[in-house]
């Protein structure tokens, strides 16, 4: 069952597409991840183009996060007041990295950051959280339990501006939740992520939000993120395929339900390590793509709006 997107101008597999929406969405609905940083390079090994894979990725990002978040707010595993602090930051960052977006593409450099940027930052993130993940079930499966996070405080507790967050059990300083909405802004823009693999474990270690409300939240703010960041793309790049959206939209909701159910009944020391897991494994792979010799090491292009 073949498809022709207009957009990304090559046929696709319907199947193949819908099934990498339902895997996704499963990821999002079990981690608190919008699966964007999955769904992006997905896409990218399927031959579709960086640029359409990265804004579309954005898309189908909302369908994802708003099933999952849904199944948590049923559960009342969302700090509101958080996300909306978080929010805030990030549809000022998207703001940014579109517009960056937009330079690195007009400079022919878009493919190669958007590359680097993932093995960077999946590999840091996903390496840090396996050996925390690890220590803490060894330390579990040593009978001296696993540390309580939201006890604990870091120099992030000793700024000003401090607002309290009931459901999270939290009196923090609203500097650093605002300056990591804007980052992940900015990573959804140029990336085609919710940010949730860099949202969840920040919320963890930096903010000390317990993991129990990190996920929803973490959705919960990936949502309005991803939008903004889609709206945008589709503003001043039009490089949306709302063909190849719509088809992993599908697939992406009915995972999501799915997997919020799966990750009821796993630990938090468990989630981690299966999601650092999953990050360093596709971090490695597109490190691989970047030092591997390709079969064709050159290719003729046109300038975007050209045709032969």
């Amino acid at each position: 069952m073949n498809l022709y997107l207009p957009i990304a101008e090559i046929s696709v597999n319907i199947l193949v597409i819908m099934g990498m929406g339902v895997a996704v969405g499963f990821l999002s609905g079990m981690f608190g991840v919008g699966g964007g940083f999955l769904i992006t390079p997905l896409l990218i090994f399927y031959n579709i183009p960086p640029a359409v894979a990265v804004a579309t990725g954005a898309n189908q990002v909302i369908a994802a996060s708003f099933s999952g978040a849904l199944a948590h707010y049923k559960r009342g595993t969302i700090d509101l007041k958080l996300g909306t602090m978080l929010l805030i930051g990030g549809a000022v960052g998207s703001v940014g990295g579109v517009a960056l977006f937009t330079l690195l593409r007009r400079l022919g450099q878009l493919d190669l950051v958007v590359s680097l940027l993932y093995v960077v930052f999946l590999g840091g993130v996903g390496g840090l959280m396996l050996v925390e993940s690890l220590q803490a079930m060894w330390r579990r499966g040593d009978g001296s339990g696993e540390v309580k996070r939201s006890g604990k405080h870091n120099w992030v507790h000793g700024l000003p501006f401090k607002m309290r967050f009931q459901r999270s059990k939290l009196y923090v300083s609203i500097i650093p939740v605002i300056g990591l909405g804007v980052m992940i802004g900015v990573l959804a823009a140029i990336m085609g992520v919710g940010g949730g693999f860099i949202m969840v474990p920040a919320m963890i270690y930096l903010l000390r939000v317990p993991t129990n409300v990190v996920i929803g939240t973490s959705l919960f703010q990936i949502i309005f993120t991803a939008a903004v960041t889609t709206v945008l793309q589709a503003a001043t790049n039009n490089t949306i395929d709302v063909v190849l959206a719509f088809l992993l939209m599908l697939g992406g909701v009915v995972g999501a339900q799915f997997g919020a159910e799966a990750g009821r009944k796993l630990r938090g020391d468990q989630l981690r390590a299966l999601l650092a897991l999953l990050v360093l494994a596709v971090g490695l792979r597109l490190g691989f793509e970047l030092v591997v010799t390709p079969e064709e090491p050159f290719s003729i292009s046109l300038p975007s709006g050209e045709t032969g």
